[in-house]
This record gives C-alpha cells, sequence and structure tokens, in this order.
C-alpha cells in the first residue's frame, strides 16, 4: 500500500489554505481584502487568521489609517515553507504511483 504523508492541519482547512494562498501573492493583505476574496464573515476570518498568526505561518500588523482602524497580513518565511511542504504532500495523493 501507498504511503501519503500527513496534510498539515494547519493549512488543511479551507478558508486558513485560501488566506495562506491569497498571501502567497502580495507582500501585504489588507483585512477587507481578505474577506471580500475569500468571501468569508469578518468573525469567521478573523478566527482563521488568528490560528494562521498562532502557528506562526503569518504576521498580523494592526494600526490605523485616516482614523479607522487596519489589519494587514503578511506571510512569513516559515509559512511559505509549509505551504510548500502541503503542496508537495498533496501531490503525492494527486499522483500516487510517483511515490
Amino acid at each position: 500500500m501507498t504511503q501519503f504523508k500527513d496534510l498539515d492541519p494547519v493549512l488543511h482547512s479551507q478558508l486558513r489554505l485560501a488566506i495562506i494562498s491569497l498571501l502567497m501573492g502580495v507582500v501585504e493583505a489588507e483585512f477587507s481584502w481578505l474577506r471580500e476574496q475569500t468571501n468569508a464573515t469578518a468573525g469567521n476570518l478573523s478566527v482563521q487568521i488568528t490560528k494562521l498568526k498562532e502557528a506562526g505561518y503569518i504576521e498580523v500588523n494592526k494600526k490605523f489609517r485616516n482614523n479607522y482602524p487596519q489589519t494587514l497580513c503578511r506571510i512569513t518565511p516559515l509559512g511559505r515553507q509549509k505551504f510548500a511542504e502541503y503542496v508537495t504532500a498533496l501531490k503525492d495523493y494527486l499522483n500516487p504511483d510517483k511515490i
């Protein structure tokens, strides 16, 4: 039987994977942009961002812009590494004969 690698449980959530995928293509992203792109509720997005931050996959910077709160998210080097590992493991699931 083929041995599959474990998929990272932090990234295996649909919304967390979407957040990381979006952050891979930008320097940083505003919370509101991530919410629009993922079509998530603000509460759910906030919870998932916190989980990614606690895992060390993203950095979150909160500040004010024109007297309005602004939350900026940026992927960390660890987040980039874990995303690459996740993609590699997922490819093994898609091509089990190559293992």
